[in-house]
């Protein structure tokens, strides 16, 4: 059997959180959540998640300042991470990936299994 990959959710929005959960859950995969930035941070640091989900916007710690953080640390950088956020001005998108984000997705535009999909194409699964 394949080993189940590891996904690691980081949103303060307790649905949100708990809908995408519940849906890579079904999809297989083993779901850890955070509901900030420096909870999402250590998570990241001690479950080594195949990728992370985060948002931008967070208590504690922005998304932003997550992405330099795992920039930072030689078990963390290679993780991809796609920002799923409802920022959309073309200044945080241009951020986002030049902090080497995979991916940038504005939540009103996508539908969870379309984020589900974009999660297995950058995973290659």
């Amino acid at each position: 059997m394949a080993k189940q990959l590891k996904i690691l959710l980081v949103e303060d929005d307790n649905f949100l959180l708990n809908m995408y959960a519940d849906k890579f859950r079904v999809e297989g995969f083993e779901v850890f959540i955070a509901d900030n930035g420096a909870a999402g941070l250590k998570l990241a640091k001690e479950k080594a998640p195949d990728l992370i989900l985060l948002d931008v916007l967070l208590p504690k710690m922005s998304g932003f300042e997550v992405l330099q953080e795992l920039n930072k640390d030689q078990r963390s950088k290679n993780i991809p991470v796609i920002l799923l956020t409802n920022l959309s001005q073309k200044e945080e998108v241009t951020k986002g990936l030049e902090l080497g984000a995979k991916d940038f997705l504005i939540k009103a535009h996508f539908m969870p299994q379309e984020v589900v999909a974009k999660v297995k194409s950058v995973l290659k699964i």
